[in-house]
């Protein structure tokens, strides 16, 4: 079983480092949700990515970095991509550019393709690059397709028995994982939404371009079937089921709602950034309610709850010949 060190402990960061040094997996607190860290350069520790995570390996990676002279060593960064690493680094947004020839980065972390997803996280997760001197791809801590971790005890449930160390930085703020979008030309396509809603981007004075449903996989988190709990999940919930459990949202709760094994709202007050934060958390302790269904209560579309909902669909997508429900 994995080792658990606290974030703030002395030796933490070193042992964490010197881990990474060795080929060996970390998983690492993050703002957006625990990562699953190996050096982005070392190709049998990437590897180790994909067999410990069961992840396909056409699905790419992120590389974090400590800086944007760091990431501009490894992709090519036109006007647009500057101006919103300048705005949102450190911070939950990758950014996917064009790769440039002979970097250090393995063909494993790009999945093979001509781009790179990078991103500047903060805390824990910067200070380890910084000190690696080079990138760290880290995905979720999680099994592949499964509910990802905001906290190191969500982390040891699931993939515990697999690697050496885990570092405890306490819940993750933001609660899901980065926004990504991909610049080509100075235009800005949302390829996955997350911790920067895209209001933010446009705030800017760009326009972001979002991708049509079944898009092809160009970056982390953009399989149909993702972010599952073992539950089937029904989203739009106007009533339950008995013997659901429910995720609702917000101060008025849908019809049947005495009926449900469990009930965990994502916020009372209906606050769409502690709705984010408690997320992940919230299916995987609705998921021990051993209700076969965790039914959703509607979330509005608008700033994060893009990106909560992206990752709801996402949760209720078909597995396995299962199917996901939808009401209106």
């Amino acid at each position: 079983m994995a080792t658990i060190l606290k974030a703030d402990e002395p030796d933490a960061l070193a042992r964490a480092a010197e881990a990474l040094d060795a080929g060996l997996l970390v998983a690492i607190p993050t703002e957006t949700v625990y990562g699953l860290a190996a050096d982005a350069t070392n190709g049998e520790a990437v590897a180790g990515i994909f067999e410990v995570k069961g992840r396909p390996r056409f699905n790419p990676l992120i590389a974090h970095v400590a800086s944007l002279e760091m990431a501009q060593s490894i992709g090519v960064f036109d006007e647009t991509a500057v101006a919103l690493a300048r705005r949102f680094w450190p911070g939950p947004l990758t950014i996917v550019v064009p790769l440039k020839p002979d970097t250090a980065i393995h063909p494993l972390v790009t999945a093979g393709q001509d781009t790179v997803a990078l991103r500047m996280p903060r805390g824990f997760g910067a200070a380890l690059v910084a000190r690696m001197g080079r990138p760290v791809a880290a995905p979720s801590a999680n099994r592949s397709g499964r509910i990802s971790p905001t906290s190191a005890e969500a982390v040891a449930a699931d993939i515990g028995d697999r690697i050496a160390l885990i570092i405890d930085g306490g819940a993750a703020p933001v609660g899901v994982e980065s926004t990504i979008v991909r610049v080509e030309d100075n235009v800005v396509r949302l390829l996955r939404p997350g911790g920067v809603a895209a209001e933010e981007i446009e705030a800017m004075g760009l326009t972001v371009r979002r991708n049509a449903p079944g898009a092809a996989v160009e970056a982390p988190g953009m399989l149909a079937s993702h972010y599952a709990p073992a539950a089937q999940v029904r989203l739009n919930a106007i009533r339950v089921n008995p013997g659901e459990a429910l995720l609702a949202f917000g101060p008025d709760r849908a019809a049947g709602h005495e009926t449900a094994a469990a009930v965990l709202n994502l916020s009372p007050d209906g606050n769409l950034a502690e709705a984010a934060a408690n997320l992940f958390a919230h299916l995987h302790a609705l998921d021990k309610a051993d209700a076969a269904m965790i039914a959703v209560e509607p979330i509005p579309a608008t700033g994060l709850g893009e990106a909560i909902n992206d990752r709801l669909a996402r949760a209720a997508a078909p597995r396995h010949g299962a199917g996901a429900r939808s009401e209106d």
